[in-house]
């Protein structure tokens, strides 16, 4: 599937499928681009800024992944320093195809469209995974939004779960989100798992 003319958001950070993402918002072109997703009911792309010369919100997408994941807000308030709170879930990822920069500032793109994959229960060789899992949600407590501390048996919640909890580089987090199956970002969590063990 494909989507047309699509804003992106260039971020230090990688969003996977049915993460939370929340951003304080001040320059005009992404207060442009709520303002359209709010008004239009369209989602905004979200990628990762990969170079260390990247800056949040860039307007060069050399500087960012071309493989981001869509961002859909569903909730927004004015916060005390006067700044837009707004809260978007992750969807499907998405490969940028063609970009090109608004008049606004803003990096518009076209996007393939990969699906979300089908829930699946978390095979039996990755139930040390779950029980990570468990931990860092446990270690987390209120820091985490309520829908992350209910944990889901699917093998695709679990890798991004772990992906966005454990204290990867944000180049690991970008080859997991480029995996295209929950037991590949599974078996690769589970190769990294002894850097995090204590000797």
């Amino acid at each position: 599937m494909q989507m047309d003319d699509i804003p992106l958001f260039p971020l230090s950070t990688v969003l996977y499928p049915e993460g939370i993402l929340n951003l304080r918002i001040f320059e005009a072109r992404y207060l442009d681009l709520v303002r359209e997703c709010t008004r239009d009911s369209k989602p905004f792309g979200v990628c990762a800024i990969l170079s260390s010369e990247g800056q949040e919100g860039g307007e060069r997408l050399g500087e960012a992944a071309a493989v981001g994941t869509l961002a859909r807000i569903v909730d927004f308030d004015a916060q005390d320093d006067g700044l837009l709170g707004i809260q978007a879930i992750g969807g499907e990822r998405f490969r940028a195809l063609r970009t090109r920069v608004a008049e606004n500032g803003l990096i518009r793109a076209d996007l393939a469209l990969s699906a979300l994959p089908q829930k699946a229960p978390v095979p039996a060789e990755y139930g040390l995974l779950n029980s990570i899992l468990g931990r860092l949600i446990e270690q987390a407590g209120d820091q985490l939004p309520q829908a992350m501390r209910e944990p889901v048996d699917d093998a695709n919640w679990l890798a991004c779960r772990l992906a966005e909890l454990l204290p990867l580089s944000i180049h690991e987090r970008q080859g997991l989100l480029e995996m295209d199956l929950p037991e590949q970002r599974l078996n690769e969590l589970l190769q990294i798992l002894p850097r995090f063990q204590k000797a």
